[in-house]
């Protein structure tokens, strides 16, 4: 039986650090699968960061973004860059994970080519086609394109049900993050070390993340003002807000926050550094995505800076809360946090809703039965008997 060529393309970092765990799966199964890594370098820095951390070298990098580049520049060089790469490898599959512009062009790409694509991370869906602006029409466009929907949660397979997507053709799988969890050593030192003046013995830390285009201008200004009562009003909270790069972003969080005591704007920190804040904080604040679905293996309540989330998993589960961006309601629910260790507690004893760290073994058993067995519907059913009894190990 001869190898399958698999393509996985990736351009930011929450796609390295999906589909670290799956690409490092593909490269064990060499005697399987033929595995060429591409990026397409969307954002470059912040890429290159976490490709260190889980030790990836891509083998080819298309090199793609450009300063100040438009979402229309990147989309259209991207298109053509990958359309034309994979015209001349022609692979068996490709795979993408998520909801970035990259998934959506090189899922486009693979189409025009006639090329089967596996998408991680299927499913997703906010129901509102500007929030957030763009992934959510990105993710609903790579579902249109997509033969194997590797669907992280049970509601995620429904929202593709109602779309219409056939049934033969989700895999439930649980989310590839618990696997690469699970992969990050956090013993030893923070790798920035101004962070290690950070008294988290005795302070009640809140990690902030706030950077999406939904929450650009007046409401990143309410989010600010928000963290400004909190360390005005507890003596013992601390606060630590990586700024992202984005000058949308970085000028306005430190018009309203650069004279704040105990507040602490630093640069964006690596990855392992970010566990590692969400360890030892006490309480999460974010409009970020992935960090929803992180945050419960670490027992941390997170409040959600959004006024919807594709990842209602985690509001269901008790986990975490939805409060967008308005100032009295961040502070309310910030405050009943800190105030009542009964709410506090009744967050953090909950079990990561999203997966058991297996996911990457999952999708690589499956992408080996739907390239190898003579009909999509016979994998399926092979799949499920090895679901019904227990996670097996792939073979390969």
């Amino acid at each position: 039986m001869s190898r399958r060529k698999v393509i996985t393309i990736m351009g930011t970092r929450p796609e390295v650090i999906k589909l670290a765990p799956v690409i490092r799966e593909l490269e064990r199964c060499k005697a399987t699968f033929d595995h060429i890594v591409v990026t397409t370098a969307q954002h470059r820095e912040m890429l290159d960061q976490v490709l260190k951390v889980f030790r990836i070298e891509p083998d080819i990098d298309l090199n793609l973004m450009q300063r100040d580049q438009s979402l229309a520049n990147f989309a259209s060089r991207s298109l053509v860059s990958l359309s034309n790469m994979l015209y001349e490898m022609r692979p068996d599959a490709v795979l993408i994970q998520g909801d970035t512009t990259t998934v959506m062009t090189a899922a486009l790409a693979a189409f025009y080519q006639d090329i089967r694509v596996g998408h991680v991370e299927a499913g997703l869906r906010s129901f509102d086609n500007r929030s957030p602006f763009p992934e959510e029409i990105n993710r609903r466009m790579a579902t249109c394109l997509t033969d194997m929907h590797f669907a992280p949660t049970e509601g995620a397979r429904r929202n593709l049900l109602r779309e219409g997507t056939p049934d033969e053709n989700i895999f439930v799988t649980g989310n590839t993050i618990v696997d690469a969890l699970k992969s990050i050593p956090l013993e030893g030192c923070f790798d920035d070390e101004r962070l290690e003046q950070i008294d988290f013995n005795h302070q009640r830390i809140l990690l902030v993340t706030a950077h999406r285009r939904e929450n650009h201008g007046e409401r990143l200004r309410s989010i600010c003002r928000a963290l400004r009562t909190l360390a005005d009003s507890f003596d013992d909270v601390e606060v630590i807000y990586p700024v992202h790069l984005n000058p949308n972003v970085r000028a306005v969080v430190r018009d309203e926050l650069s004279d704040v005591p105990r507040v602490h704007l630093v640069e964006p920190v690596t990855y392992s550094d970010l566990l590692r804040l969400m360890k030892n904080c006490y309480l999460i604040l974010t409009d970020s995505g992935g960090i929803q679905e992180e945050a419960p293996s670490f027992h941390k309540p997170v409040l959600v800076l959004r006024e919807l989330t594709e990842r209602p998993e985690i509001i269901d589960s008790g986990a975490g809360k939805l409060v967008g961006a308005d100032v009295s309601r961040i502070v309310e629910e910030a405050s009943l946090l800190l105030n009542d260790n009964l709410e506090y507690d009744a967050m953090s004893v909950v079990e990561n809703p999203f997966g058991d760290g297996h996911a990457a073994e999952r999708i690589v058993q499956i992408l080996a039965g739907e390239l190898h067995l003579p009909t999509r519907k016979e994998s399926k059913q092979s799949f499920i008997q090895v679901s019904g009894h227990g996670l097996m190990p792939t073979r390969c």
